[in-house]
């Protein structure tokens, strides 16, 4: 078919007409949301205001190299972004410098401030002092001078921040400036991340304790939400009874912790349970779904068709995180190599965004721990990764650095049970027998989870993950990205 000139014309008319009137729909919005590092739990946040959050218009650049977009994304959006009167609300993450782009755009001075923190720069670990580039942590400090308000997404965040930067403008020789902590504390709120919690739910047919390869636990992300109980308040479950056997002693705690496939006699997991968890499916070869304190998804396997059946799959761990440094990968695959050398049966499914350097380690663990791999690197596709989530048994965190973990509630949303550093913002949001104080407890931990894996699956999950759900906080959202004037009587 040829096309006449005429209708290249018609065509490419109306592509500029309607690119046009994107532009000027963009000029009519209210919020502006600006993102200098559109990735990851960044992009999910802007994205999930920009879908339910009325008149937000957008305006990002690429996650790459992101000491660049610290350090120059302000003048980029200087230009990028279009003068309007309508604009009420300026929205940014703590990458972007605010200071540079309100003193480069005047215009936008009068608009609501709202700087919110994934992460600080005064206290991200650094492999060695003299590596701390002061700037990154400056400019943080300067955008919640000009804020007019500065969220968090936790309290170890907030809390964090604000205490160091006293110590942090020590590293200015002389003249220094006091007290501006003091200044910034008034403006500053904790307000979670958002997560969109997918709705899952686990086959009804096949025990999870008996290897079918064939026919693994898939997950119905099209399903209804299944019912959900009263949850305990995060980090604080209700005190009850454990049975003897499934406890064991916890190491004394150490100061100075860590910041989407045997031996010769069993020993008892070091983890506690409560006998409301041991509850059973006496329907042999069935499974029970229920859903366990803040709507983590965990099945109830019934253990006398486990010990008739006498094939067990082996605990399957999954690692979900950024393969960078600050993860600490090292400890990571250490502890695995602990297990391999010990005999003791598992798989891992290592997930998480790649960036431009890969740690070393990962390529030696790819070969050392082979025979145990089930899953290997990044998963584009969210149904994919979220399936890889509801296979696994226990999801492991050794961050240097977290402060809020989307990552780790996603997979306890899924149903796995968490191992997580006693430090950075785990209490804040895991009870305390989820925590791990030294690398010696983990490793304990998951050796006795290797040798009884049904009591993980078995175990009811005492976190309550929809306290982090959108439904839980858009009103929040909504009230922060209101105007000024929206608040006057």
């Amino acid at each position: 078919m040829t096309v006449s000139r005429k209708d290249e014309m018609r065509a490419s008319f109306f592509s500029t007409h309607d690119i046009q009137e994107e532009i000027q729909n963009s000029l009519s919005m209210s919020v502006l949301l600006v993102e200098a590092f559109y990735g990851g739990s960044h992009k999910q946040l802007i994205d999930l205001l920009r879908e339910n959050v009325e008149d937000c218009v957008a305006y990002t650049l690429p996650a790459k190299k992101w000491q660049w977009r610290a350090r120059t994304a302000a003048l980029y959006f200087m230009q990028a972004i279009p003068a309007s009167p309508t604009y009420r609300v300026l929205f940014a993450s703590s990458v972007l410098n605010l200071s540079e782009l309100v003193a480069l755009r005047p215009d936008l001075v009068r608009l609501k401030k709202v700087l919110y923190f994934h992460e600080n720069q005064l206290v991200y670990p650094v492999r060695k002092h003299q590596d701390r580039d002061f700037q990154y942590g400056y400019n943080q400090v300067l955008s919640c001078l000009v804020a007019d308000v500065v969220a968090f997404n936790s309290s170890f965040n907030m809390e964090s921040f604000l205490s160091s930067i006293s110590s942090f403008m020590k590293m200015i020789p002389d003249h220094r400036p006091k007290e501006l902590d003091k200044l910034i504390r008034p403006k500053c709120r904790v307000l979670h991340f958002p997560i969109l919690f997918p709705h899952v739910t686990r086959q009804l047919r096949e025990p999870k304790l008996h290897d079918r390869p064939d026919e693994s636990c898939v997950d119905d992300l099209r399903a209804p939400q299944v019912s959900q109980g009263q949850p305990p308040s995060p980090g604080r479950p209700e005190a009850q009874s454990r049975p003897e056997e499934l406890l064991c002693p916890v190491e004394e705690e150490n100061e100075g912790l860590l910041s989407h496939h045997s031996p010769p006699a069993p020993i008892a997991p070091c983890l506690s349970q409560d006998p409301e968890d041991s509850l059973l499916d006496h329907k042999e070869g069935t499974r029970q779904i229920e859903a366990g304190p803040g709507g983590a998804v965990k099945g109830k396997e019934e253990r006398d068709g486990e010990r008739e059946e006498g094939h067990v799959r082996p605990l399957h761990i999954v690692w979900p995180h950024r393969w960078e440094h600050d993860k600490d990968p090292e400890l990571f695959f250490k502890t695995l190599l602990k297990l391999k050398e010990r005999g003791l049966g598992f798989q891992v499914s290592v997930l998480g965004e790649t960036f431009t350097d890969v740690p070393a380690i990962f390529a030696e663990a790819r070969t050392d721990l082979d025979a145990h791999i089930l899953h290997w690197g990044f998963v584009p596709s969210k149904e994919d990764y979220l399936r890889v989530l509801c296979e696994a048994d226990v999801v492991v965190s050794t961050a240097k650095h977290e402060f809020f973990g989307v990552a780790m509630i996603e997979a306890v949303h899924c149903g796995c049970y968490p191992l997580c550093p006693k430090a950075l913002v785990y209490p804040e949001i895991f009870p305390s027998e989820y925590l791990y104080s030294t690398p010696e407890q983990l490793c304990k931990k998951l050796q006795g989870l290797c040798k009884r894996p049904d009591v993980v699956r078995r175990h009811h999950i005492k976190v309550d993950t929809l306290s982090f759900s959108w439904a839980a906080l858009k009103e929040d959202y909504k009230s922060l990205l209101a105007s000024q004037e929206d608040h006057l009587p």
